[in-house]
């Protein structure tokens, strides 16, 4: 078995390794190591330890295994007195292995380092302690294991074979794996070094795999082969092999994907396990969860609670308690108190059971699974300090008539008692450098995406629509006949509401007005001395590509806002690119925009596949010259990819990150319009960056807004989502306006919102924003759907240098020179000594035969 390597200078497969029951992590310090854990949630990784403190800060961090130099686990055999075999690993040379005998705490797994894989083959010496460290087996069972650490050779899976031949497993760096199907450079390929040591008797070579949920139930039986096992590491999904059909991305057409969580084998190697998180109906193609009956217990506990959580009626006892905290947190107390006081088996099991119903009710009110719980769990587990026990002072005596209050809860337990609240600093409290790390933004690593976007785009390059059909069908999970709709569109398509219609056509005409005004139509005309003229004028990008998200969202205000300044401009073709719903279709919202804006064509797919279509063309989809529109990452890396691509020629409307809010209030500001316009950027998603710049508040006045930021917060339907990017978000408390102003430039907002009084006045001071709302009636959703500004805007400080997209974006200028003959001769010696000095003298030459026919 290989076991590989993730140094942490190098994380580029730190998601595809963490799929791997062990894991060597080197070269980390002890907030490396915390922040993969945290990252990957795995928490079987084996990392370096040159102390007993040091390994036991690592175990507390969550884990597995500390390897030791041999002459510290020598020195330090007392110390690991009651430390489990299995948390110990340690490593040695090949001469040092005879005083393996002197360690007295066996280790779980001894690593050798050797010099080259030859070495270790024909070292009778490494052979024997690996036969025998294997028959020893650990006390509380399992198998002992020596370990193959090379010192420089490239490894290959003939290597891995014969090295499991003699009993020895070998560490392979991650720098010599890849995920691609077919390496270069001497690399392995991920799957085949999982599978160099597994077998299979079957003639066809396929492996059989049991597939398991998060909680290691039974889904269901399938069959792997090597290139399946590649591609769901590549893609952290569930991928199998077919033994009718070749590649199996399971959920495809049904939407029953699964997320790769794990994948290992059993103790002889001969068959996989597959450890997902399965979403959809189920796994079974009968809509049952697995391929064994329907749930029972807490899996199916949990689906109940989680379908009520979304669809319970209204009034009922399960509405009520997702409804209400108070309610569910009396419920819990009273459950929790009456299994205190059960005796009786039948008694504990009764109210233990009413306590797991209200607790587990509690977990998904706040989108907590069991999984979670669980993985909470291995992670208390690979502890080795231990706290004292104590029960807080307020429950060591339940019947005293005076409660003592409650000691402070460790980090690690804090709920804050589900209160959604920001951030707070104080402008003249923090340091240069801190204020300097609040201007930033999450950083963005795109290279593991452009690494999956650059095949598809190239697949779509090559084979056109058949790439195009095939990608929606495995993204999308629809099966296109073709994948293009073509003006004019079917008028059945689009019908909509008449209250609907009145709001689109609403928003339509006030943003047709807004960018019909940018429109640059007169030619500018200088004189720039008698005789010579210059002009600009412009002219519109012929062949446009607007991308809408959406799939089985609605948004026609993005295809609004990408859509009528392409008109205005005068594209002659606009193509729309949007994901179908499951049914193949668009949504008539979307549709009937685009029909309004004149689109000549409708994309019917997403992603980068669909940034390809319009980039290189295809058989149905027209190649365009500019595309524009928002994205989620895989969109934004296929864009500049394509821009970057000379031979595609392609522009694009700006970079992108995720969406982003500053808003600035004074005294006088209103609290809950504050917060709801924070929280209208907060429910974008849980990366969005929320930001509240306030000046001169008391703490009265301060928490009057996060008073409302709770409040409005728990109504919402998205409540899950904000819980996790408020947190993150901040406020910043500053003295005056000026210094407000200052830091709001300095972050350069997508979204600016000024609550203070007389906000206009802030306009001829800030020079660094996308859009700006000023005052308390101006909220951003005005200018999101139907103001008339546009609503494709700037983020990650980009408003320095980009303008959001406006009627210019679809045009561009063309200059024009007109020059008399008295206007060459006025002008000719000073072109024609320019370009002495710069050496041209063709350019000269051109000049020069014209003033010589005109001084003659």
């Amino acid at each position: 078995m290989f076991i590989p390597a993730l140094n942490t200078a190098d994380l580029s497969l730190k998601k595809e390794l963490s799929f791997f029951g062990s894991v060597l992590v080197e070269n980390a310090t002890l907030d490396a190591v915390k922040s993969l854990i945290e990252e990957t949630g795995s928490t079987l990784y084996w990392a370096h330890a040159n102390s007993v403190d040091e390994a036991v800060n690592l175990w507390d961090a969550g884990v597995y295994k500390a390897v030791f130099p041999l002459n510290v686990l020598l020195d330090s055999q007392s110390d690991l007195a009651g430390i489990p075999e299995e948390r110990i690993a340690v490593v040695v040379d090949i001469a040092s292995i005879p005083k393996l005998s002197s360690v007295s705490v066996k280790p779980s797994v001894v690593i050798v380092q050797v010099d080259t894989v030859a070495d270790a083959l024909k070292s009778e010496q490494l052979h024997a302690l690996a036969a025998d460290t294997r028959k020893d087996l650990l006390s509380q069972g399992g198998e002992r294991r020596v370990v193959v650490q090379s010192q420089g050779a490239v490894l290959t899976t003939d290597m891995l074979q014969q090295l499991d031949a003699v009993k020895l497993d070998v560490v392979v760096p991650s720098t010599q794996l890849t995920t691609e199907w077919e390496p270069k450079d001497g690399k392995l390929n991920l799957a085949q070094a999982f599978l160099a040591t597994a077998t299979t008797d079957r003639p066809d070579g396929l492996y059989a795999t049991m597939v398991v949920d998060e909680r290691n139930s039974a889904l269901g039986l399938v069959f792997s082969s090597a290139q399946s096992v590649s591609e769901s590491l590549r893609t952290g999904q569930g991928v199998y092999q077919s033994r009718k059909h070749g590649l199996w991305y399971k959920g495809a057409t049904s939407g029953a994907t699964q997320t790769l969580l794990a994948v290992d084998y059993d103790c002889d190697g001969d068959a996989l396990r597959f450890i997902v998180k399965q979403h959809g109906a189920g796994f079974c193609h009968l809509n049952t969860r697995t391929c064994f009956g329907a749930d029972a217990g807490l899996n199916a506990l949990q689906t109940t609670l989680q379908s009520r959580k979304e669809n319970a009626p209204a009034g009922s006892y399960t509405a009520r308690l997702f409804n209400d905290p108070k309610l569910l947190r009396a419920k819990i107390m009273e459950e929790a108190e009456e299994l205190c006081d059960a005796t009786e088996k039948k008694d504990v099991a009764w109210e233990a059971a009413d306590l797991i119903y209200f607790a587990l009710t509690k977990c998904v009110s706040a989108g907590v699974s069991l999984s979670d719980v669980e993985k909470n769990l291995d992670k208390k587990a690979r502890k080795v300090t231990r706290r004292p026990g104590n029960a807080k002072p307020k429950w060591e005596n339940k019947e005293a008539s005076a409660p003592a209050p409650a000691a402070p809860k460790e980090p690690e337990q804090e709920d804050n008692n589900g209160r959604i609240a920001m951030q707070t600093y104080s402008a003249d409290a923090i340091s240069s450098e801190k204020r300097n790390e609040l201007l930033l933004r999450p950083i963005i690593d795109s290279t593991e995406i452009i690494g999956r976007v650059t095949p598809i785009m190239k697949d779509v390059r090559t084979r056109g629509d058949p790439a195009l059909i095939d990608l929606t069908e495995k993204f999308d999970r629809v099966k296109l006949e073709c994948p293009t709709l073509k003006a004019p569109f079917d008028p059945a398509a689009m019908q909509l509401d008449p209250e609907t219609k009145a709001a689109i056509d609403q928003a339509y005409d006030n943003i047709y007005k807004f960018h019909d005004a940018q429109m640059d139509r007169d030619t500018l005309v200088v004189e720039t001395m008698p005789g010579v003229v210059c002009t600009r004028f412009a002219r519109p990008i012929e062949r446009v590509g607007l991308y809408v998200p959406g799939g089985t969202a609605v948004l026609p205000s993005t295809t609004l806002m990408l859509g009528i300044p392409a008109k205005v401009a005068g594209c002659s073709q606009i193509v729309i690119a949007t994901p179908p719903r499951p049914d193949g279709t668009v949504v008539p919202e979307v549709l009937y925009v685009a029909h309004k804006v004149g689109a000549t064509h409708v994309v019917l797919a997403g992603g980068a596949q669909a940034v390809a279509a319009m980039a290189y063309g295809t058989q149905t989809v027209p190649k365009v010259d500019k595309i524009c529109g928002p994205g989620n990452q895989y969109v934004t890396a296929a864009k500049m990819v394509a821009q970057n691509d000379t031979s595609c020629l392609v522009s694009i409307d700006m970079p992108a990150g995720p969406s982003e809010v500053l808003v600035i209030a004074d005294k006088n500001c209103n609290p809950a319009y504050v917060a709801s316009d924070l929280l209208s950027q907060a429910e974008h998603g849980i990366d969005s960056q929320v930001v509240l710049v306030a000046v001169d508040l008391s703490d009265s006045e301060l928490g009057a807004i996060e008073d409302q930021i709770h409040t409005q917060a728990s109504r919402l339907p998205r409540v899950d989502i904000v819980r996790k990017s408020i947190p993150k978000s901040y406020t910043l408390k500053v003295k005056n306006l000026e210094e407000a102003v200052v830091f709001s430039n300095d972050y350069a907002p997508e979204h600016l919102i000024l609550h203070v009084d007389n906000a206009e006045s802030l306009l001829p001071g800030i020079n660094n924003a996308g859009s700006v709302f000023v005052g308390a009636y101006s909220p951003e959703s005005c200018g999101d759907y139907a103001s008339g500004t546009n609503h494709t805007l700037p983020t990650y400080g980009y408003s320095r240098m980009y303008s959001g997209v406006n009627t210019l974006t679809f045009v561009k200028h063309i200059t024009s020179q007109q020059l008399t003959a008295d206007g060459l001769n006025r002008l000719g010696d000073t072109v024609m000594r320019l370009a002495e000095i710069e050496g041209l003298e063709a350019h000269r030459n051109a000049v020069a035969i014209r003033v010589a026919d005109l001084r003659k």
